[in-house]
This record gives C-alpha cells, sequence and structure tokens, in this order.
C-alpha cells in the first residue's frame, strides 16, 4: 500500500513538473510574438497597460438631449434609412385602426402578440374576427416558437427606444416571449412616445442600475429589418428576421 502511495505521488510530482514546463515554453513563445510585433513597429514593447484618463461617454454626451420632436424626428429618419418603416398616431384607438388596416393590406391569416395589457386593451380580435390571433404563453400546451414562425405578423411594445441610433429596445419574459419579434414575416413595434430617448447610453445605464439579478433574459435592440451581406457581400433583407418592420409612434 506504502509503495502505491510512493508511487502515485511521484506520478502526481511528474505531472505537475511537466506542466509548469509546458507553461514556461508557452510564455516564452508569448514573449518572442510580442518582442517580433514591436521590433515589426520598431517601437518599445508595452509591458504596462497604458493609463487611460478616461472612462465611457464623455462628459459632455451624458447632457446632450434634444427635444421630443426632434428625437421623433431624428428616430424616424435614421430608422427609415435602414429601411422600416415609421407611423405617428396619436393615440391607441387609432394604432388599433392602423394595425387592423395594416392586416388588411397585407392579407395576414395569423397574428401573435405580446401578452402586455396595452396590446389587450386594443381589442384587435373584434376588429379582425376573420384572423386567428394568438396571445403569447397563454397555452402552455402550444409550441410559441413554432406558432410565431407560422405568424404573417408580430406585435409588440417597445419598452424603450433611441432616437440617437434608431434603435428600439424590447426586452424578453415568459409573457414577452423573443420569438414574437424574431420569427414572424412582419414585425409592428408600438412606441408609445414618453418611451424614446435621445441617447442608446439613457437606456444601457437603466440596466446597470437595475443590477444583474435583474436583468431579463434578454434584451434585443431592433433597428429596421433583419439585414445580412454575409454571403459575398450581396445584402439580403429578412434572412435572420422580419423582413418588414414598422414602428408605431404614439401620443
Amino acid at each position: 500500500m506504502s509503495e502505491e502511495r510512493n508511487s502515485s505521488t511521484q506520478t502526481k510530482a511528474a505531472h505537475e513538473a511537466w506542466l509548469h514546463q509546458m507553461e514556461a515554453e508557452s510564455r516564452a513563445k508569448q514573449v518572442r510574438f510580442m518582442d517580433g510585433i514591436a521590433a515589426k513597429l520598431k517601437r518599445p514593447r508595452q509591458t504596462e497597460p497604458p493609463v487611460q484618463p478616461f472612462r465611457g461617454a464623455p462628459a459632455f454626451w451624458h447632457d446632450f438631449e434634444w427635444s421630443v420632436e426632434q428625437r421623433i424626428q431624428e428616430f424616424t429618419a435614421n430608422f427609415t434609412d435602414v429601411g422600416g418603416h415609421v407611423a405617428r398616431l396619436p393615440d391607441w384607438e387609432q394604432t388599433a385602426d392602423w394595425i387592423a388596416r395594416k392586416a388588411q393590406e397585407l392579407g395576414a391569416a395569423y397574428i401573435v402578440r405580446q401578452n402586455e395589457p396595452d396590446l389587450d386593451a386594443l381589442q384587435l380580435e373584434a376588429a379582425l374576427p376573420e384572423v386567428r390571433l394568438s396571445v403569447w404563453n397563454t397555452d402552455p400546451a402550444e409550441d410559441w416558437k413554432a406558432r410565431a414562425a407560422e405568424a404573417d405578423i408580430g406585435l409588440v411594445m417597445a419598452d424603450e427606444a433611441a432616437a440617437y441610433t434608431g434603435s428600439v429596445a424590447v426586452l424578453s419574459s415568459p409573457e414577452k416571449g423573443r420569438s414574437v419579434s424574431l420569427l414572424p414575416t412582419v414585425l409592428i413595434i408600438l412606441l408609445p412616445v414618453e418611451r424614446l430617448r435621445t441617447r442608446l447610453g439613457e437606456i444601457l445605464s437603466r440596466f446597470d442600475e437595475a443590477g444583474r439579478e435583474q436583468l431579463p433574459a434578454g434584451i434585443h435592440f431592433i433597428t429596421g429589418p433583419s439585414r445580412s451581406s454575409d454571403i459575398e457581400n450581396d445584402l439580403t433583407i429578412g434572412v435572420h428576421g422580419p423582413g418588414i418592420v414598422y414602428t408605431l409612434l404614439i401620443g
């Protein structure tokens, strides 16, 4: 038994020595590699992290803010520049009418929407009796990802938006599945004007303040329809998400 313990100790010591040797050789290679880059650049190798006098956005950027009308104008310009559509509506009643007309115009047969009180209030079931409409996650027996993939239109509420980038933030939760904004052919985003900020940082700072434990499972920034140029730099719309996106500015 004693011989077995000695053998095991020797094996462990040999293994640790081998690991130390491998690490030393790896670090030596790293040093030679970095020294070679410094030599080709004809400057001393940086061995200490540079001192950064500033972190994050400069002070003046934190104070930068547009008026409500400027936010609306800039958001509309930025969102439409990348292929999205924006409609401005005065109230929820006209919003419901707009969605009903658009669904009829597109010949939509199936709509899936988030389980949100504001969307409940639209009463789209009454406005579109000929259209099948599902409310996310209300039936545990349903395959909701499949239902979202089948939908002609997805309806979501914007949690916030940034005018400077033309981006809409949509958070996920059990009532607000991310598939509603990702899988339907057409996406309609409802954005109350009071949720429209000037800068993206105004939105991100709220997540920091809430803390890691309070973060949602998904934070999605939507800036127009899905766009991809991965294949031979050929711009294609609607590859990774809806090809048509509307934002309805309400209020």
